[in-house]
Parts: structure tokens; C-alpha cells; sequence
């Protein structure tokens, strides 16, 4: 991988990742039309690090706080109560689903889960069921009515995610939206809850870059570093238009690329398990 591929998938991974469009999709479907060899997965989960430290400082306040009294909770009785020590749990609570289906199916999501057909149908499946949800949901609830039941629901759908086309954040809302969750509750629950999973899944492949491959350590810092950057200005875009206005651009978006990706596949031009036909 070079420089330049590396910073065009760097900003390609801050633009989508909190976008309910897929980064993890568009990185794909980026080096595909460029007739780059796929990142791969670990590329995918380093470069992740760099928006989930953007999630880390846009959220810093809230962050500190929920980690501060889910310490203290451990051995205070009286902030077991605290909706930020309730918080604490709730992400753990959450991240179950990802953590467990991510262990059990690590070679399909390296290998089977990258096929640009099943990356196509996801991008208009979970984009219908996106604009269903944000036409459904009752949206009556914030982030102080979060139970277990609901964590392990958000958690479910995050978990989705691990499939290329579906998007964490997305496929996280959606789950929100249909729990009856407000927008900017349901994505603000989604961003917290993705920075231990990504953080983790990230780590766990850090030793796969360079190696049998991979791309090089360079490239990939440069392409972490330029992702936290254009991360953090998507987070704060996205949490005030979400505040006023739907989903229904985003789906839309979705189902277009989708529908484009499954033509170029069908028609030979895009080989689905690499870059163009024939390279």
C-alpha cells in the first residue's frame, strides 16, 4: 500500500464511519474502484483507532464522567445508582454480542463476509430497514431509559456490523430508532458503545499489519492519523443534523451504491472477491 492510497482510505474511513453508511463497505468498495488490492480487515480495525479517539475527545466530559463513577460504583454503594455509573454497565452489557460473534466468526469476516455481493446487499437491505425504523420508531425515549434488555438489543445490532455494507453506526441506530429511542440518543449511545469494541478489535490486529502482506506500518499510521481528524468533524456535523432532520439521504445513498455495486459485479466489471475483473 502506498502513501496516497493511505491517505484516500484514511479520509474515506473518517467520512463514513459515524455516517450510517459503512466504512468498513466503502473502503472496500473505494480500493475495488480504484483497482487497489482490498485493505483487508486489519487494515480496516487499525485505521478505526484513529475515529474512536475521535469519539474519545468529542465525548471527553462525558466519557471521564462515566468512567470515573463506574470506578467508584465498584465500591461505593451510593453511586451504584449514578446514571453515569449505570452507563459504564450498559456499554459493557452492550459490547457482549460484538465480542463473542466477533471470536467466533474472525475467518469469515477476514475472508467469506468481503465479497463485494454480499457488501452490495447489505448497503440496501440495512438501508431499508434504516428508513423503516426512522419512519416506525416512536422516538420517545432518551439514553436515562436504557435497561439491559435494550443494551443487549443495541449490542445485537452492532454486532451486525461485522459484516461489510451493514455500518456499526447505522445498524446500531436502526436498532435504537426501533427500540423507540430519539436520534441523537440512539447514535450517541452508538458512538460510546463502538469505542471499547473497535478499540479492542483494533489492538487485537495491530499484529497483522505488515505481516504476510499486510499493508506496512507507515501507510497505516498516516491512515489512522488523517481518519481522526476528518472523524471528529463528521461526529460534530452528524450530532446536530440528526437533531432536525432524517435518515432518508443516507438510505438512499445506500440503496443507490448498493444497487450500482451489484450491476458492476453482475456485468464483469468489478471482480467481487478483489478489484476490477481480471486484476
Amino acid at each position: 500500500m502506498g502513501w496516497f492510497e493511505a491517505l484516500v482510505l484514511g479520509i474515506v474511513q473518517g467520512l463514513t464511519e459515524f455516517l450510517p453508511i459503512s466504512s468498513s463497505a466503502h473502503l472496500r468498495v473505494t480500493a475495488a474502484f480504484a483497482g487497489w488490492d482490498d485493505p483487508g480487515a486489519a487494515f480496516t480495525a487499525v485505521t478505526q483507532i484513529g475515529t474512536e479517539l475521535a469519539v474519545l475527545l468529542y465525548f471527553s466530559r462525558k466519557i471521564g464522567r462515566v468512567i470515573g463513577h463506574w470506578f467508584q460504583s465498584l465500591y461505593k454503594p451510593e453511586y451504584r445508582s449514578d446514571p453515569d455509573a449505570r452507563m459504564g454497565w450498559l456499554i459493557i452489557v452492550g459490547s457482549l454480542p460484538i465480542a463473542v460473534l466477533g471470536l467466533l466468526f474472525q475467518d469469515q469476516i477476514e475472508h467469506v463476509f468481503r465479497d463485494l455481493r454480499l457488501t452490495a446487499t447489505m448497503l440496501i437491505v440495512f438501508g431499508l430497514l434504516l428508513l423503516l425504523a426512522d419512519r416506525i420508531g416512536q422516538q420517545n425515549r432518551d439514553l436515562d431509559h436504557l435497561t439491559v434488555r435494550h443494551g443487549l438489543g443495541f449490542g445485537f445490532f452492532q454486532a451486525l456490523a461485522l459484516i461489510p455494507g451493514v455500518s456499526r453506526s447505522g445498524g446500531t441506530i436502526t436498532g435504537g430508532l426501533l427500540l423507540g429511542y430519539k436520534r441523537a440518543d440512539a447514535a450517541e449511545y452508538s458512538f460510546l458503545l463502538a469505542v471499547p469494541a473497535v478499540l479492542a478489535s483494533g489492538l487485537y490486529q495491530l499484529t497483522d499489519i505488515a505481516n504476510g502482506g499486510g499493508p506496512a506500518w507507515g501507510p497505516t499510521i498516516l491512515a489512522t492519523v488523517v481518519a481522526f481528524g476528518v472523524g471528529y468533524l463528521v461526529i460534530a456535523w452528524l450530532m446536530a443534523y440528526i437533531k432536525k432532520n432524517s435518515f432518508l439521504p443516507f438510505v438512499i445513498y445506500r440503496v443507490v451504491l448498493g444497487v450500482l455495486l451489484l450491476v458492476l459485479v453482475f456485468t464483469g466489471v468489478l471482480d467481487p472477491n478483489a478489484g476490477p475483473a481480471g486484476s
